[in-house]
């Protein structure tokens, strides 16, 4: 059918008695609202659909700021999220429909998500899917750090030698320890987006909350404030 796009439901809420206000994320649109009207009603081929995590066909009309759905049908079954699973999912799409423009492409950033699906869907632990899905997603909103090089210096930065970051400039050797402290061995992890230690994916989930904090303003994540599972970590 002409003019379908790929789409995730992010997050759906009722309308009036009968229809539905969809948070979208397309392949080729980017994040935006739709009404789907009817989709509540109990005979709506639509009902069982409209949820997050289910590859879409979707197709809308009209203009403005909510335009409305008018075809929507399953690529393929829902990505399965288990258990504790689920909240580092929940999270991923609170952070998309938080920080994302509405009707700004992020065709490669669709990718992206698609991934970080796929590999929580699978994973024991989600926190290094976690880590280099938000790292991706800084590098599509435009932030761009140098986190191979000192950005006093300009040398490489040094396994062994701690470096305070500094927002907007980079990271500088130092000697002072703190929230902002890193160490070589953990720049050069996160720029590569591998976590191989404990050590690293607690430096990368530190250096992602700094980075991703003006982008979410002062109001926190309603996914952070979910039950979290005893023993178990959501990554986020």
């Amino acid at each position: 059918m002409e003019g379908l796009q790929r789409c995730f439901v992010l997050h759906s809420r009722p309308y009036s008695e009968t229809s539905l206000i969809l948070d979208v994320f397309s392949e080729d649109s980017g994040r935006l609202t739709l009404l789907s009207k009817g989709a509540r009603r109990k005979r709506s081929n639509l009902k069982g659909a409209l949820q997050p995590f289910t590859p879409l066909f979707m197709k809308w009309s009209g203009k403005g700021s909510m335009p409305v759905l008018t075809h929507a049908e399953p690529i393929s079954i829902g990505l399965p999220m288990r258990s504790y699973i689920l909240y580092s999912a929940m999270y991923v799409n609170e952070l998309l429909a938080r920080v994302l423009e509405t009707n700004t492409p992020y065709p490669v950033l669709f990718l992206d998500y698609l991934n970080v699906l796929r590999e929580l869907a699978q994973a024991e632990n989600p926190e290094p899917a976690l880590r280099r899905f938000e790292l991706a997603l800084l590098q599509h909103l435009g932030y761009g750090i140098d986190f191979l090089h000192c950005a006093g210096s300009g040398l490489p930065v040094d396994d062994s030698m701690t470096y305070n970051y500094r927002e907007q400039l980079g990271f500088i050797a130092s000697l002072k320890m703190g929230q902002l402290t890193f160490t070589g061995e953990q720049l050069k992890a996160v720029a590569a987006r591998r976590f191989e230690t404990p050590d690293q994916l607690r430096a990368a989930k530190r250096f992602t909350r700094i980075a991703l904090k003006p982008y979410l303003g002062g109001k926190p994540l309603k996914s952070r404030e979910l039950f979290i599972p005893r023993g178990r970590s959501t990554g986020k």
